[in-house]
């Protein structure tokens, strides 16, 4: 398949997730079944993000305008092994393969493999040419080159078994929100979709506030409410109970509305179920400083990403800002 044809059925996949057909149905409720943190709410959030971000006709051109992709006579095998964490969170990967016209071998996470693969037949299913540029795999060998997503203990692994090949190896990542106090209501509700989205289990889930001192917490526990019925769910109310017992038990100032805590800690990284803070006195000298940290993923706020929008990338929003269409078009 030429460029052309490659972009017109990922364009059709959109159509396809934008008509929720019974069989696409049948499939998201498959991937709920098979792994308990993809409740229904996240898998219509993620795959609509991905229909409107990624698929539609315009943005597609628009994006590969930026590039020379030339057909590829001798396409290399990329191995990219996917994460689990949120519902298709490896799906950019695949897109940039495919669009780059190499061929794409997967190795899927087990938390998320039924819609990757019901994706990859559909698109077989349409144009049996597909069957020539995607495969799947248990065991990535003899890639020409390799993307792999995981943890920080997992990126070890990878670096010693891809150091010899071209690659991209991505560790764990997280998002913070920078606050002045001004936020309305409007975007304090859109924030909680930041912080609560997909449970808060995704690198772009905002797991760190920054506040001025004398912030007044009360306007975003109550913006969080929206998200009580997370108490409904065992394992996020096992987390929850979890992290309140430690905090008492230590005797930590904590701050919480019956369904997330807030607790005041340095580390970026927070549990499911809390958010840490930290007081600021320099607004500018805090984004400075996060913007050369190789753990934030992004920034939200008034002048960095707009509140509500941190689980909508584009396509040129390449996870570690590492351009992944110019490492693909490196390999020719």
């Amino acid at each position: 398949m030429d460029l052309q044809e490659r972009i017109h059925l990922m364009v059709k996949l959109g159509e396809y997730i934008e008509s929720n057909t019974d069989e696409w149905q049948l499939f998201k409720n498959k991937a709920s079944r098979e792994n308990p943190w993809f409740v229904a709410e996240f898998i219509e959030q993620s795959s609509k993000n991905i229909n409107a971000s990624f698929l539609q006709q315009n943005f597609l051109e628009t994006w590969v305008a930026q590039y020379d992709i030339k057909e590829i006579a001798h396409p290399k095998k990329v191995g990219v092994v996917m994460a689990g964490n949120i519902p298709l969170v490896g799906f950019h990967d695949f897109l940039c393969v495919w669009i780059s016209g190499h061929h794409i071998i997967i190795k899927p996470s087990s938390k998320d493999e039924v819609l990757i693969h019901h994706i990859v037949d559909k698109l077989i299913e349409w144009n049996k040419q597909a069957a020539q540029s995607i495969s799947f795999a248990e065991n990535l060998k003899n890639c020409d080159a390799y993307i792999a997503t995981g943890s920080n203990n997992s990126s070890r692994y990878f670096e010693y078994y891809f150091s010899k090949y071209p690659n991209i190896i991505r560790r764990n990542r997280t998002s913070v929100a920078i606050l002045d106090g001004t936020e309305t209501k409007e975007e304090l509700n859109l924030l909680a979709d930041d912080i609560q989205l997909y449970f808060g289990l995704g690198c772009r889930n905002v797991t760190k506030l920054y506040v001025p001192k004398e912030y007044d917490f009360i306007k975003l526990l109550d913006a969080l409410k929206k998200y009580d019925h997370f108490g409904d769910f065992h394992k996020y109310k096992h987390n929850f109970d979890y992290h309140l017992a430690l905090l008492i038990m230590g005797n930590k100032f904590y701050m919480n509305n019956g369904s997330i805590i807030l607790t005041e800690n340095a580390s970026l990284f927070s549990p499911v179920s809390q958010v840490h803070y930290e007081f600021y006195d320099d607004k500018n000298a805090v984004i400075d400083s996060l913007k050369n940290n190789q753990d934030v993923q992004c920034i939200v706020g008034h002048e960095e990403i707009p509140f509500g929008k941190a689980q909508e990338p584009s396509l040129n929003d390449y996870a570690d800002g590492i351009d992944t269409i110019q490492f693909l078009l490196s390999l020719n």
